[in-house]
């Protein structure tokens, strides 16, 4: 062990051939981009610098269990064309996506905080590892995790970056969920347009027909009525079914689970269906859920040739996941517009992953897991309190509770009346100037001791605290 961290150690050291290498190239290219405008070197200057503090994060966390997750803000989207071909760079108009794409990828790298604490850290590095130099001869475990701490402080991310990402993740979501909306809608749209739309309009003409033929042939009008009686008939079904398109009546009445058991007895393959699903997810999670497993044996029906399929549905602890296979001729691809890039789409508005394996010739295998849509249930996978904080919150709540109200509010009230008895109220026997101020700070200190008992399990797992606690328990 000792001899493994002293590798460790020397690896570390050897890396400052490299580091002082970078850090002269880096300053170089630096100087050359914004003092001689050569900004075309600033570029390769950043990911040179970022591969480095890269590959210090992976070593760090391999030798000492320091995660430190990457702090940079995510990619700008590729730029897109204005409705005349032309794409915009603040003012200027361009016929290529080159330079607005560069002067994209420029202010980036430039804005980005983790860029410039990336190069302090690399002009800092050789110097730090220098005084960490007898720590790492004497004890090199203890100075390998004081240098993962020293890592940490400068490459982990900050809460700006954090946020940045998080705001960057749900900017594409909501544009995903609104493209998958939108091409509901037209799907809606053009069902209504081409079936129900088309149906009421013979009706239309049919009834125009009869009011004709009503006097000079009877005959011929109640045959017309008839077919109209038909069509409306099939009108109503073909209602029905657009209904049924945007939310089926059994999805809300019975559950995801008895939806897609309807699904399969509706579909012209055997379908078999395994359900372990011990708690029903929310509404939107269903009907995503839902749709996803009928475009998938839709696709299987109509594009794979399959004749039997599969659909499993089961908890993997706070995750939902769905797995549908088939007995097709596999070949699946999302890019072939066979639905699957929609299906993503629909996932990706509860940040949901779809895993596909379609070798030709099948079978075809996707997965799906939607991760926490359980909200009620997955708190309990979730870590909690040591025992010695568990601890103290119950010494909190069993005691907080005396200098709150007897020794503070009850004494509070026989003082303001003037009530003689003292019984066990520490603040009526000090002198009279002191009694006032020692009831005000018991009462300061079991209001402290409340919040304390509620602060300590909410900020140890923020996820099961919200998860469990109610107004009336507010320790879970």
């Amino acid at each position: 062990m000792l001899l493994r961290r002293f590798g460790q150690v020397a690896a570390l050291l050897a890396l400052l051939l490299v580091e002082v290498q970078v850090i002269a190239l880096g300053l170089i290219m630096l100087l050359l981009s914004f003092g001689l405008g050569m900004v075309f070197l600033y570029s390769p200057q950043v990911q040179l610098v970022r591969r480095v503090a890269e590959l210090n994060r992976r070593l760090v966390g391999r030798w000492t269990g320091v995660h430190i997750e990457s702090p940079y803000l995510p990619k700008p989207p590729p730029p897109v064309p204005q409705a005349d071909g032309m794409y915009r760079s603040d003012r200027t108009l361009y016929k290529t996506p080159r330079i607005p794409a560069w002067n994209n990828r420029w202010k980036w790298l430039v804005s980005d905080p983790a860029t410039w604490r990336d190069m302090i850290w690399l002009v800092l590095e050789p110097l730090a590892k220098l005084a960490l130099l007898p720590v790492f001869v004497v004890l090199p475990g203890r100075g390998l995790r004081v240098y993962a701490l020293w890592s940490d402080l400068l490459l982990s991310p900050t809460a700006a970056s954090r946020l940045a990402s998080q705001v960057s993740h749900l900017k594409r979501t909501r544009n995903l969920a609104a493209d998958s909306q939108a091409a509901e809608m037209r799907r809606i749209e053009r069902d209504l347009h081409d079936g129900t739309q088309a149906r009421l309009v013979a009706i239309g003409m049919t009834l125009g027909a009869v009011e004709q033929l009503v006097d000079d042939d009877p005959a011929a009008a109640k045959a017309l009525l008839s077919k109209a009686r038909d069509a409306s008939s099939e009108t109503l079904t073909e209602l029905r079914r657009v209904i049924r398109g945007i939310h089926p009546p059994v999805l809300a009445e019975r559950g995801l689970a008895d939806a897609v058991r309807a699904l399969a007895m509706d579909s012209p393959l055997q379908v078999t269906v395994d359900v372990d699903l011990p708690h029903r997810p929310e509404a939107p999670v269903e009907a995503a859920v839902y749709f996803a497993v009928s475009e998938l044996l839709s696709n299987a029906a109509r594009h794979g040739d399959a004749h039997a399929a599969t659909v499993d549905l089961s908890t993997n602890g706070p995750h939902l996941r769905v797995t549908v296979t088939d007995d097709g001729m596999g070949g699946a691809d999302p890019a072939k517009g066979s639905g699957l890039s929609g299906i993503e789409r629909r996932l990706a508005a509860f940040d949901g992953v779809l895993a596909l394996n379609s070798p030709p010739g099948g079978p075809t295998t996707v997965t799906m897991e939607l991760p926490r849509v359980l909200p009620d249930h997955w708190a309990g996978s979730l870590p909690r309190l040591p025992r010695w904080k568990a601890a103290i919150v119950v010494l909190l709540w069993a005691t907080a509770w005396c200098p709150t109200f007897p020794q503070g509010i009850v004494a509070g009230i026989f003082k303001l009346f003037g009530i003689e008895e003292k019984t066990w109220f520490l603040a009526l026997y000090l002198p009279d100037p002191w009694q006032w101020p020692v009831i005000l700070g018991m009462i300061s200190l079991g209001l402290c001791m409340h919040i304390l008992a509620i602060w300590i399990p909410s900020t140890h797992n923020r996820d099961l605290w919200f998860a469990r606690a109610t107004p009336t328990k507010p320790w879970c």
